[in-house]
């Protein structure tokens, strides 16, 4: 199994590919994305690096978060 987890991917796509991230993200304050609607929309558009900024939940306790839990996180430098 891949445990890498990209930054810059969709939302959507990362929790297609890792379904037990929902619930880590939701509880780290990505509540959206109970929702299947905003999860299938703006979770198909918009990265955790994206996501981040427009939640304000730090990059690095995300990263910290998905690293605890066994993931390696790429994508995630600031451009």
């Amino acid at each position: 199994m891949n445990n890498t987890i990209d930054l810059s991917k969709p939302v959507a796509e990362i929790i297609k590919a890792h379904p037990e991230l929902k619930d880590i993200l939701v509880e780290l304050g990505f509540k959206p994305l109970a929702n299947p609607a905003m999860l299938n929309t703006v979770g198909k558009v918009t990265s955790l690096k994206t996501g981040s900024k427009m939640t304000g939940i730090p990059l690095d306790k995300i990263k910290q978060t998905l690293e605890f839990n066994g993931y390696e996180v790429i994508g995630g430098s600031d451009d």
